[in-house]
């Protein structure tokens, strides 16, 4: 969930002198810019995901700490509930066989960290929101040990003066208050990076961000929290508010969220990095020793701490990265809208649509992003979280149709295309699409899945509804284990 810091108080010096660091950081980042000192020679892509931890009876396991000693793999990370954990994939080039690669490498490592897990009385999950949850299991006794996690709490509800206020309206209703961030902690998605030039930036955020909610509708895989049936993907509308410093007073007038699909299309990654500094207070304002001027004019690299940690308290579902790897800076567009799983074949699945989609649009001689409106993009968004596999999208020159038939008819071949573009293995290419054609047409994704295995549970065992939501889990970690993916799974 990004750089670790220590616990600390901040005073109003500190957020003026951080200020007025992360404002040269800015200048010297477009510096940077100017000079094209970027690596974007052999663009890369990467792949993190967010797992649950459960018990034997499929209930959360607050027991991040003792999986990761168990674990002992540097690729998995703390996260901010103790029932979370994080698998950082190594970054791969999709040229060839990459997608199977990423493939084989997450299922090992996952498998190895099961065995692990269950040592410790814990199992992993892939799953958008674990459908057991229950709200007295997001407290501030089960944040994470990380200073970082307390930290971002204390400043969250130090800017919003009040109880967050949680509330959805779905096919149930669920209206409830947390006095923490931890219900942040009940989504766990699945993280897309994507090393771009500085001059092809803004082609791929604008891309990204117009099929965003295309890659939600057919990914979706969170539609039940603390037992209420609510969007195909609450995740969404969840994360949104659980990370809101705005009063009601402050939404009012105008005040931007934390959580932000953006308001306009860029013409440079400036532009995302600018509006984050202008718009934004700094969370966390801690300051680093570099001087990045002084850095860059002595020919060396800068670290742009600031700006970067900073970037890390904005929550864009398409988030620009700056980053530097073995003395090279690069750009990366960190796509942050999918939850995690149903396994790693749908996860790596999706990865391959969103690659090669992207790609394609990217590369239009018209840009699709001039031929739709922003708000069409975001409303896109929030459509295909409240109706998953099920919603009606607009795209240019279609108008509304269900997003199955725009897939089939128009972006599974824009993202075969793509993926030839990025010289992907013409067998593999079709493997995984073939996955997301499949889902189009059975009308299967892990949302549906759920709740078609919950409704039966329910309707013909007549069990109640927390009974229901166990026995649902057990058998989705059963079918996830298969990897075997989700439009293939049979009702129990």
């Amino acid at each position: 969930m990004g750089e670790d810091v220590g616990i600390r108080t901040f005073t109003r010096e500190d957020r003026a002198r951080y200020r007025e660091k992360v404002r040269r950081c800015l200048d010297v980042f477009a510096e940077m810019l100017r000079e094209s000192r970027f690596e974007s020679d052999r663009p890369t892509t990467g792949l993190e995901i967010e797992l649950n931890l459960v018990d034997d009876a499929s209930m959360p396991a607050m027991r991040n700490a003792d999986v990761l000693a168990a674990v002992a793999d540097p690729s998995f990370q703390t996260e901010l509930g103790q029932f979370n954990v994080e698998i950082n994939v190594a970054p791969r080039r999709l040229a060839g066989t990459g997608t199977a690669e990423f493939e084989e490498s997450v299922r090992a490592s996952l498998n190895a960290a099961e065995e692990k897990a269950r040592t410790v009385g814990a199992h992993m999950v892939m799953i958008g929101i674990l459908p057991t949850l229950r709200p007295e299991h997001l407290t501030a006794g089960t944040l994470s040990a990380n200073p970082r996690y307390r930290l971002l709490n204390e400043q969250i509800f130090a800017a919003r003066g009040e109880d967050l206020r949680i509330a959805i309206s779905g096919v149930e209703r669920l209206a409830t208050t947390a006095d923490t961030i931890t219900p942040e902690a009940a989504c766990t998605s699945t993280q897309f990076h994507l090393q771009v030039s500085p001059a092809r930036f803004a082609d791929y955020w604008n891309a990204a961000q117009a099929v965003a909610g295309v890659q939600v509708a057919l990914g979706a895989n969170a539609p039940l929290l603390f037992g209420r049936e609510l969007w195909r993907e609450t995740r969404i509308p969840l994360f949104e508010q659980a990370t809101d410093t705005r009063a009601e007073e402050i939404k009012a007038q105008g005040v931007r969220p934390r959580v932000w699909f953006g308001e306009r299309w860029i013409t440079s990654v400036f532009d995302l990095f600018e509006e984050n500094v202008r718009y934004y207070p700094a969370l966390l304002p801690i300051c680093d020793p570099e001087d990045p001027a002084e850095t860059l004019a002595a020919g060396d690299v800068p670290k742009l701490a600031e700006l970067r940690l900073h970037n890390g308290t904005v929550y864009r579902w398409n988030r620009p990265v700056y980053d530097v790897v073995r003395g090279r800076p690069h750009l990366r567009v960190e796509n942050r809208v999918l939850p995690a799983g149903p396994t790693v074949l749908d996860t790596v699945a999706n990865g391959a649509f969103y690659f090669g989609l992207v790609r394609a649009l990217a590369e239009s001689d018209r840009p699709l992003w001039s031929q739709m409106s922003f708000s069409a993009a975001e409303e896109n968004l929030h459509a295909c979280a409240r109706h998953g596999i099920d919603a009606q999208v607009f795209w240019p020159g279609l108008g509304y149709l269900p997003v199955t038939e725009l897939v089939l008819r128009r972006l599974l071949p824009l993202a075969h295309h793509g993926l030839d573009r990025w010289g992907l293995d013409p067998a593999e290419r079709d493997r995984l699409l073939g996955i997301i054609e499949g889902r189009c047409l059975t009308g299967r994704n892990g949302a549906s899945w759920q709740v078609a295995t919950l409704h039966r549970f329910e309707g013909e065992d007549h069990v109640d509804r927390p009974e229901a939501l166990r026995r649902m889990l057990g058998h989705y970690v059963d079918l996830m284990h298969s990897n075997r993916p989700v439009h293939e799974w049979p009702l129990p």
